[in-house]
């Protein structure tokens, strides 16, 4: 038996990079996928269906099956359609694996109006409204007395857990993102739902122009930015051995695996009664020399 036989799976922005390594990888160890892609261009323009129809026919091939969807996951009805084809193609949905995106990268002088809208409507309400509709789903059932074991896996990013220089809307979407999987593992978990995320380091159509350097294939030896090196966890994740981790960041590149600290409270001062401004200055420099220094934002 393969990790993932009999689940249903969706996977969002299947259609090329991490999402198609993810629905291809799903689809091998025995689950059933639906394959999400809007499939516009890098500029948002052009939506079509015909790459999520190319992954679904790849795993036909590999002897699994899947059904295409080309909804935009940052509408609403649209997402709540998504939901509703895992239910209707396949009786149940187990899994959403929230990977869809899309990159403006500039810095904070020169980013518009329209292009962070756009960055913050793709990821963050893309990955809040496919959660909404599968979490009624899985809540419902639960009441029906058919507790699942369901999982949700988004994708967050190094830059959402640091900051990156001249990605000022993309890391706040990604670091938004970080904080919503923990609410959803925290509110879920009653309904037998887990969520995590991944930050993940690979080449995609995304990074490819952004990162030109670090993102170029190696000559010889282990390519660390291949997309395929993301993918065994989360499909690892959407098994039903990841059933007791929930609430976690797990950043990914080539064969490193590793879980982010996040957020935690560090030293403090306290007094009886209101702060003076004039007396703070001494006291916040006595918490930052106690305190564990920062990372450095990327591109610094």
């Amino acid at each position: 038996m393969s990790i993932c036989d009999g689940r249903v799976v969706i996977v969002t922005g299947a259609g090329r990079g991490l999402g198609r390594e993810h629905a291809l990888e799903f689809a091998r160890q025995g689950a059933k996928v639906v394959v999400n892609d809007f499939g516009v261009q890098l500029d948002g323009t052009e939506p079509s269906s015909a790459e999520a129809n190319a992954v679904v026919e790849e795993i036909k091939q590999i002897g699994s099956d899947a059904v295409a969807n080309a909804d935009d996951v940052a509408d609403w009805a649209g997402a709540e359609r998504l939901i509703r084809t895992a239910i209707d193609t396949f009786g149940r949905l187990d899994v959403l694996v929230n990977n869809a995106g899309i990159v403006r990268d500039r810095m904070i002088v020169n980013t518009g109006e329209d292009e962070w809208d756009a960055v913050v409507r793709v990821h963050m309400k893309g990955h809040f409204a496919t959660a909404h509709h599968a979490a009624n789903y899985w809540r419902e059932q639960s009441k029906n007395g058919e507790q699942p074991d369901a999982r949700i896996i988004n994708t967050s990013s190094g830059a959402g857990l640091l900051g990156s220089v001249g990605q000022s809307a993309y890391s706040a979407a990604k670091g938004g993102i970080a904080s919503l999987t923990l609410v959803e593992a925290a509110e879920l978990g009653r309904y037998g739902v887990t969520a995590n995320a991944i930050a993940p380091s690979a080449r995609t159509r995304m990074t490819e122009d952004a990162f030109v350097e670090m993102m170029k294939k190696p000559e010889s030896g282990f390519d660390a930015m291949d997309p395929t090196n993301v993918s065994p966890l989360v499909v690892w994740l959407g098994s039903a051995e990841s059933r007791d981790v929930t609430g976690r960041v797990f950043e990914l590149e080539g064969g490193i695996v590793s879980v982010a600290d996040g957020w935690h409270h560090g030293p403090r001062k306290e007094k009886e009664g209101r702060w003076d401004p004039a007396e703070l200055g001494p006291v916040v420099k006595q918490l930052l020399a106690e305190a564990i220094p920062p990372d450095p934002v990327y591109g610094t």
